[in-house]
């Protein structure tokens, strides 16, 4: 059975606006400096869609709200579903040849997943993934989260919308119904944006409404048309003023708009402006300045393809900066030229065959959204195959040799045969205990358990910890504490709200199980960091923020903090083992492990660090961990870095080819293993008579 097609008008300048907001879409993701508002172009592409898509199905006939519904849904599958799922496959498969799993990416695929369904919006807000931030621009789906908002709405869209379609006195029922989810939607946006701003921008509850605008537009003249008053002419001048005020709320936005503000009130600008535009355009079809201009081949031609174009921008925005780098002006001409490449083969091969494909459309509207739901099912299957097949797709060096990159602790358990080492995980109110234990291992009496506290750093070496649990038969247990540092010795990372509260809570629940003879092992990063997995950490560097004076003085207040703690745990019989502060190096190890990774300026610094120049860096925290060591005899340093850089004038961040690191900061599986002796030693040192 065919769809009925729309009635309503083809307005060519819809297709120049569309390219007007990709186009600044694009921009701001290409380098948000070039137009500091660009994303609000999506705010642009919201109100076209509500506006288009009430007027697909505004003139039908009366029917049934299943026939409504699945019609409707029907049509918007073949529009939507092909292009995305091609595109979602593809990128899996280029990102699982090319990027390396890491904290950084680990949860992008989730996100690619949930997009096959229109729901990677809700992923983004359970990851609390902020729009803003960097990780979001090293996840190849996050530009998906808009597509969420707008095939949510297209479920909610027939229930709303069938009443218009039934006529009469319902148009009315149905215009007020729009118009108060609508300012609904906008008073949530407005009071979420202060209160949870990545919840405010990224779901339908708050985006509703510049989508509902859309249909109020299209409903209102539709209405004022039935009235005769839907095509009266305005005077010249003032069709002009309109027109142009219009534009420039759209530009407004583009070039002012930003994030603290969004989406609520913040969008308004773009919001009004294209609401403006529309209405100018139905009502002024006359093809003269501004409307010649938005109905001009070039534009025209670019609004057909800005479905495509933001779908494949992005992706290889993100591959590129993954790999070679998107901060040189060759190479964002180079991604930019690819992306419009996929984009017009995307166009032309998938999306315009299917959408007018005369076989699917005499496909009853069921059969059509079946074959559509099976098709997103199929694509998200073939998805987690490629997943799941990383290891043998991939060409990175750090994929191909995990051993030697990731701290796996489950692989201890593999090594052996003679023992096993059972790895229990425990969930706390904050945070989690993680539990290493040896099973059919020969127990040796000669070392202690070891109770571990601290975040991503400790977790690092739990490689280092199932081994020592599987050598000596004693017991790790690693709280890995809500991703908290504890006493780093930095108020910075130790004293926010978060943190002060995960830290409170790990100390009642270890000195009550503490005894004579544990050891307390307290790793953690002691040293401002050079850069994070993405990009160089801004502020001072690290030589101003270590020996400034704000920088010593934080030092010595959180020392004098931490004896206390230290004191509180000695009662109970334990030891105390603090890691002095380790190497940094000065780029992602991960991320310049390739030879295309080389020309990404990230990688700039090179893997070497001058090890003098770091001995004076770590020194002052050095000699505060010596100072609390000297007044409490049961505390003890365990210094890595000699290991890790034995007397020379450079430490590598290789050796013998191996890395020693994953990131700049994480230690590697190698360099766990090349610790192993050493932290055992340092175990057996800290209680006498072991």
């Amino acid at each position: 059975m065919n769809l009925p097609r729309s009635t309503h008008p083809y307005y060519p300048g819809i297709d120049g606006l569309r390219a007007i907001a990709v186009m600044a879409v694009v921009l701001y993701h290409l380098d948000g400096a070039w137009l500091p508002g660009g994303f609000s172009g999506v705010d642009v592409f919201f109100v076209i869609s509500g506006f288009v898509v009430s007027g697909s199905v505004g003139s039908r006939a009366p029917e049934g709200l299943l026939t409504f519904t699945t019609r409707f849904l029907a049509r918007r599958l073949r529009r939507i579903a092909p292009a995305l799922i091609a595109c979602l496959v593809v990128t899996a498969l280029v990102v699982a040849v090319l990027v390396p799993d890491a904290w950084l990416s680990r949860r992008n695929q989730v996100t690619g997943r949930f997009a096959f369904f229109g729901f990677s919006n809700v992923a983004m807000v359970r990851f609390s993934n902020d729009y803003f931030s960097p990780v979001a621009e090293f996840n190849p789906y996050t530009h998906t989260w808009s597509l969420g908002v707008e095939e949510q709405f297209y479920l909610l869209f027939p229930l709303i919308f069938c009443l218009w379609a039934w006529g009469g006195r319902r148009r009315t029922v149905s215009v007020a119904a729009t118009a108060l989810l609508t300012l609904l939607s906008f008073g949530f946006a407005c009071w979420s944006g202060e209160h949870d701003p990545t919840r405010a921008f990224y779901l339908l509850p708050t985006r509703f409404w510049e989508i509902g605008v859309g249909v109020l537009l299209y409903q209102v003249t539709q209405l004022l048309d039935q009235r005769g008053r839907g095509t009266t002419r305005m005077p010249e001048h003032w069709s002009s003023r309109w027109a142009f005020a219009s534009a420039g709320l759209v530009a407004f936005g583009m070039l002012a708009s930003t994030p603290q503000s969004f989406p609520a009130p913040g969008a308004l600008p773009s919001v009004l402006g294209t609401c403006g535009l529309l209405a100018f355009m139905r009502r002024e079809p006359h093809q003269d300045g501004l409307m010649a201009a938005l109905s001009s081949r070039p534009l025209v031609a670019i609004g057909r393809l800005s479905y495509s174009l933001y779908l494949w921008h992005w992706p290889v925005f993100v591959v590129f900066r993954w790999t070679v780098g998107l901060e040189a002006l060759p190479l964002q001409l180079l991604a930019l030229a690819m992306a419009i490449v996929l984009a017009v083969i995307s166009y032309r091969c998938i999306e315009t065959p299917i959408r007018k494909s005369a076989m699917l459309g005499t496909l009853r509207s069921g059969v059509t959204v079946a074959l559509g739901a099976a098709a997103l099912a199929a694509g998200l299957w073939t998805m987690k195959g490629i997943t799941h097949s990383q290891a043998e797709l991939s060409v990175s060096t750090v994929t191909r040799e995990a051993r030697d990159w990731y701290p796996d602790d489950g692989r201890v358990t593999r090594e052996t045969t003679r023992c096993a080492v059972m790895v229990d995980e425990e969930r706390l109110a904050r945070g989690l205990v993680r539990t290493f234990s040896s099973r059919g291992c020969v127990p040796r009496r000669d070392s202690p358990d070891v109770y571990v506290v601290g975040d991503s750093h400790a977790v690092a070496l739990g490689e280092t910890f199932a081994a020592y649990a599987r050598d000596t038969g004693a017991t790790v247990r690693l709280y890995d504490n809500d991703g908290c540092p504890f006493l780093s010795l930095d108020p910075r990372r130790d004293d926010t709200p978060n943190c002060a509260r995960s830290s409170a809570l790990v100390i009642e629940r270890l000195t009550a199980r503490l005894r004579e003879g544990d050891v307390v092992f307290l790793p953690s990063l002691r040293m401002p960091r050079y850069l994070d997995q993405w990009a160089t950490v801004p502020g001072k560097p690290v030589d101003g923020a270590i020996f400034s004076d704000e920088g010593t003085r934080r030092l010595a207040v959180s020392a004098a903090r931490a004896g206390p703690v230290l004191d509180r745990i000695a009662a109970t019989g334990a030891r105390v083992v603090i890691m002095a502060p380790n190497l940094l190096l000065k780029l992602p190890l991960f991320r310049c492990a390739d030879p295309y990774d080389a020309v990404n300026p990230v990688c700039a610094a090179g893997p070497d660090v001058d090890r003098a120049h770091f001995e004076t860096l770590r020194r002052p925290m050095f000699d505060a961990l010596e100072r609390l060591a000297d007044a409490r005899p049961g505390l003890t340093i365990w210094d890595a870095f000699p290991v890790l850089c034995p007397p020379s004038a450079t430490c590598h961040a290789y050796r013998d080819g191996h890395p020693l690191f994953f990131d700049g900061d994480h230690l590697s599986g190698y360099a766990n293993r090349l610790l192993l002796p050493s932290f055992k030693a340092a175990m057996r040192s800290a209680v006498p008579g072991h």
